[in-house]
């Protein structure tokens, strides 16, 4: 390994807000809101504020699965949250999540803030009694794997993906610690998937959902250009989980709310009824605006 990119720590650390690349702006070493804004309201119970990035995607999958078991009560808007226009740091949201990081809900019914996902996760399948098991020794097993994810999936964002993809510089170091402890991780869950069809057994239930968008489409090679980097056709049990997930219509649902990169068919900025996903993609929101074009045109 070279040393040519020495760094020696100066005696007191001094915030560079010019430094970072990419997502530079959405870290701050200060808590508490930077501007005043509400959030908005929607007319169902449950008020998501999020964008679709994986832990994004946990929620919004989480509220189409309910729906999809005929949990009416789980009817939601998803508000789209710009974290690059920083409005996570908006008065209204640190109200709903001082930690200010997507998502956040809100639940009208019970006036309760729900913030980090997998508390928002746990929070909405003991509100309906569903996709937890309820017997002692299953649960458990579900919520080792659970907090796993809660505890491992940083390694992979804010670790891997962040050196190996966004970082604007590359270093060996840092890329070669966190794919090593990525890909240690998908070999935990390639050995736990060679015995059980989902985490915890062979039931469906919030582990699955917690962990899909993040290890799901890593090992579809869907995440930081990074398939064949990490080998990941070789975690086949990863693979055929991640493949049979993927084909539940509630996850690609879910997957597109409050996404706005990628195909804009995959793309539903913000929902608030069912039929959105027929309406308001942004495929058919551009062409849409297109056949308007063409009206005004031609008068």
């Amino acid at each position: 390994m070279s040393n040519s990119n020495h760094y020696e720590p100066p005696s007191v650390w001094t915030w560079d807000a010019e430094s970072g690349g990419k997502w530079a702006s959405v870290n701050r070493p200060i808590a508490g809101p930077t501007h005043e804004g509400e959030l908005p309201r929607g007319k169902h119970p449950l008020q998501i504020y999020s964008i679709g990035t994986p832990n994004g995607q946990k929620v919004t999958i989480m509220a189409e699965e309910l729906l999809a078991l005929g949990v009416v009560e789980a009817e939601y808007d998803a508000h789209l949250i710009e974290i690059g226009e920083g409005d996570q740091f908006s008065s209204g949201f640190v109200d709903v999540n001082p930690n200010s990081k997507i998502p956040a809900l809100f639940d009208t019914d019970t006036g309760s803030r729900v913030f980090e996902s997998g508390s928002i996760l746990f929070y909405l399948a003991e509100k309906f009694g569903k996709l937890l098991p309820k017997d002692a020794a299953a649960r458990t097993e579900v919520m080792n794997w659970l907090f796993w994810l809660q505890g491992s999936a940083p390694y992979l964002g804010g670790g891997f993906g962040h050196f190996y993809f966004y970082a604007p510089e590359k270093f060996e170091y840092p890329i070669n610690r966190f794919t090593m402890e990525v890909k240690r991780q998908l070999d935990v869950l390639d050995r736990e998937l060679a015995k059980n069809r989902y985490l915890g057994g062979d039931e469906y239930t919030i582990a699955d959902i917690a962990t899909w968008p993040w290890y799901g489409n890593l090992i579809l090679g869907e995440a930081y250009e990074a398939g064949e980097f990490l080998q990941v056709e070789s975690y086949k049990n990863v693979r055929r989980w991640a493949k049979e997930i993927l084909e539940r219509p509630a996850v690609q649902r879910g997957r597109k709310v409050n996404r706005t990169w990628g195909e804009p068919s995959q793309q539903l900025h913000e929902r608030h009824d069912a039929s959105d996903f027929d309406l308001k993609t942004q495929d058919k929101l551009i062409a849409d605006s297109a056949d308007s074009a063409d009206s005004a045109d031609a008068k």
